[in-house]
């Protein structure tokens, strides 16, 4: 549930009587200043409509006025209720489900290879990468976009979807499905182009680089047009930037665990801040007039 405008108000108007009525009748609000107006912000549209009545009626408050409250839900809303409003969201992990399926959780290297970002040939031990002209020369663009949806292992699988569904599903509701697979495209891109420009011809994959371009996205987005869909605990954040970090050490890499895409990962947070900068922007510009 997000945060609505109730009212808006010249800032020469005294809005305190108004206030102390709605604080009497116990009615959660917040009073901000954007511009040359008071703006009054009320949890969701309903409390809007009736505070609306309200003053329409009293600017100074009516002591005889009774706000009608529709029911709080006692807990957040279900898997399903939540899944019904990230139609988008689900589409994505469905597909990286069923690319895990095909690939046999990235064993089948025969799939794999059509969904790299540039095509490889096993031969005994070694492996020998093609070139990113290859891929130019041959029109398999489709390369720059898949490697996101590839993932290495069952862990790898579900502490990715995880973290999309629960990020994801913030942007799907709070600027659509349209602008969440935009986002998704823009973040692979960008994390996949880092990741092959850096570490060049490689077998990587995965939506980690998407997630932390949605991390940086809310991140940003919600510092400059503060609102309750983006707004993270603070531990998520810390915990992720701190987790990024202590992947660049290639501590990994030394005990053995596996390469991490480093580079895909920083690619994606740079593109998020960078969408969220420019979004956050636009939606606080939005709501000053």
């Amino acid at each position: 549930m997000s945060p609505v405008i109730a009212l808006r108000a010249p800032l020469e108007e005294d809005l305190a009587p108004f206030i102390t009525l709605l604080g009497n009748l116990g009615v959660p609000h917040r009073v901000a200043e954007q511009g040359n107006e008071q703006v009054l912000w009320v949890p969701d549209e309903h409390i809007a409509g009736q505070v609306r009545e309200l003053y329409a009626r009293v600017p100074g408050g009516d002591p005889n006025f009774q706000l009608v409250r529709a029911p709080v839900a006692s807990s957040r809303p279900g898997f399903f209720a939540q899944a019904k409003h990230s139609p988008l969201t689900l589409i994505v992990l469905a597909l990286t489900l069923l690319v895990a399926l095909l690939t046999w959780g990235g064993e089948d290297y025969d799939v794999v290879r059509w969904l790299s970002f540039v095509d490889f040939q096993i031969e005994g031990q070694y492996i020998y990468f093609g070139t990113f002209a290859q891929v130019v020369d041959s029109g398999q663009w489709w390369r720059l976009l898949t490697p996101m949806l590839l993932h290495f292992g069952i862990l790898h699988l579900a502490i990715n979807s995880l973290w999309y569904w629960e990020l994801g599903r913030r942007i799907e509701a709070r600027q659509g499905a349209l602008m969440l697979s935009l986002l998704t495209l823009w973040f692979g891109l960008a994390s996949n182009v880092a990741q092959y420009v850096y570490g060049g011809p490689a077998l990587f994959g995965g939506l980690s680089g998407v997630l932390y371009g949605l991390l940086g996205h809310c991140w940003l987005f919600q510092l400059l047009a503060p609102n309750a869909a983006y707004k993270l605990p603070r531990g998520v954040l810390v915990s992720m930037l701190i987790w990024l970090l202590i992947c660049m050490t290639g501590v990994f890499e030394l005990l053995q665990f596996g390469s991490i895409a480093n580079a895909a990962h920083v690619g994606g947070l740079v593109a998020g801040c960078l969408s969220g900068l420019i979004g956050g922007l636009l939606a606080r510009q939005f709501a000053r007039r």
